[in-house]
């Protein structure tokens, strides 16, 4: 069964992460988010569930202003072959969570550590960042530093990339 946000949060006091939470009507695109940008301070994200032709998964935790070449992400992650979107059951069985709440917290579900995690370098350097803590209707801010020990805390050692600012 998949760890709720209460969980999450639970698990992120443990470790001694400081965050501020801001509820909000729920959100499936950057750009729906992209109203909230005066009320929630820090960077914010845009996440894609991928996998490749050997079905590895990547989570790929990037600047919302980042560019994401798919075509050619694979290069620059170790995928085996072109990428492509995993799908909504594979990222439910695995992160814990449905399209619209993808955010990086996911890895406290995936136990068996079978999706690496990519983080865009400014999010991993960034005093304040911002993500869904596991639903939609809701923004947890936390430093990138803190985001990189929770990530590791759950068993996952990041992947830092410099993705290219669109």
């Amino acid at each position: 069964m998949s760890k709720t946000a209460e969980d999450l949060f639970q698990t992120l006091e443990k470790l001694g992460i400081e965050t501020r939470s801001f509820d909000h009507p729920p959100l499936f695109t950057v750009e729906e988010s992209r109203a909230l940008r005066g009320r929630i301070p820090g960077l914010h994200s845009k996440n894609h569930f991928v996998r490749d032709r050997a079905k590895r998964f990547f989570l790929v935790v990037a600047e919302e202003d980042a560019t994401i070449d798919l075509k050619s992400l694979h290069t620059r992650i170790g995928a085996q072959g072109k990428v492509s979107f995993g799908s909504a059951e594979a990222m439910l069985d695995l992160l814990g969570v449905t399209p619209g709440s993808v955010t990086p917290f996911g890895a406290i579900n995936d136990a068996g550590g079978q999706v690496t995690v990519v983080i865009d370098e400014r999010l991993a350097l960034a005093h304040a960042v911002n993500f869904h803590p596991l639903t939609n209707t809701r923004t947890t801010t936390l430093s990138g530093h803190d985001l990189i020990r929770f990530l590791r805390a759950c068993g996952h050692e990041p992947l830092l990339l410099r993705l290219p600012e669109a």
